[in-house]
């Protein structure tokens, strides 16, 4: 983090040093009011956020270091394009790890489809060296809910993959996939570097999550599976003010010792 951002860091709430959040959470808020959102967010405890689209996201830069937050990963699709100017976006805003949120349903479908994905992200791997960086993958609930050579298509990615490329787990979307979250991470080791830690009842409706301790996934197992991973809440919608599921989240994680 710069000097800029550590002197203009809130104070008044406690810091959460290996939390973070997805910022599509409160995209709305963000459209609206950019500075005024990552201030609220940090004035929760947050030090980091994750931001999404980083290529199209205007005044990122200056919104982060004003509120004193940092940017350690960061969601950008990169496959099947040249991934030099992500990547480039990237090291300005400070980002380590940056991960490619989506792939098509179908191309997880077929072992060796998944496998050239794999290729692809090892390739990608090596160009974002180059910037200081490390890429991984964020999983929704097809990369689990297809079963290749008796494995999940998640597991399949993982053994093709060199040990440079990292993954983000989403634990909801997991649970979705129809797979236990909590012995997914057990399998998948080290190479989780990040969670999406989310809660809900383990439903395809988005609007259905909730506030992460008010649903119904094992998030003290889940975050014990992975202690050292950065444990990034998000909800991709909610029939509730995302914001405060956010706080609420941060609230619960605090006070059960998870934050």
């Amino acid at each position: 983090m710069n000097q800029q951002a550590q002197q203009s860091r809130p104070t008044g709430e406690g810091s959460h040093p290996l939390l973070s959040v997805q910022l599509y959470t409160v995209r709305e808020a963000l459209a609206a009011d950019l500075p005024g959102t990552l201030a609220r967010l940090a004035e929760l405890g947050l030090e980091q956020v994750e931001p999404f689209g980083i290529l199209t996201f205007d005044g990122l830069a200056d919104g982060l270091a004003a509120a004193g937050l940092a940017a350690p990963t960061a969601h950008q699709g990169f496959l099947g394009d040249d991934p030099r100017a992500a990547f480039e976006r990237a090291r300005e805003l400070g980002v380590s790890t940056i991960i490619d949120p989506f792939t098509q349903p179908e191309r997880w479908q077929d072992a060796g489809e998944v496998r050239r994905i794999a290729d692809q992200l090892a390739s990608a791997s090596e160009v974002a060296a180059e910037y200081g960086l490390r890429v991984g993958y964020h999983n929704h609930a097809h990369e689990v809910a297809s079963v290749l050579e008796g494995q999940t298509a998640l597991e399949l990615l993982a053994a093709n993959l060199p040990d440079a490329v990292a993954l983000e787990v989403d634990t909801y979307w997991v649970a979705v996939g129809g797979a236990d979250p909590v012995a997914l991470l057990e399998r998948l080791g080290d190479r989780v570097v990040a969670l999406h830690v989310k809660d809900g009842p383990g439903t395809e409706d988005t609007l259905d999550q909730v506030a992460v301790g008010q649903g119904s996934l094992p998030v003290r197992d889940i975050i014990a599976a992975r202690p050292d991973a950065l444990r990034v809440v998000e909800l991709d919608d909610s029939r509730g003010d995302r914001f405060q599921a956010v706080a609420d989240s941060i609230a619960y994680l605090t006070s059960e010792g998870l934050a």
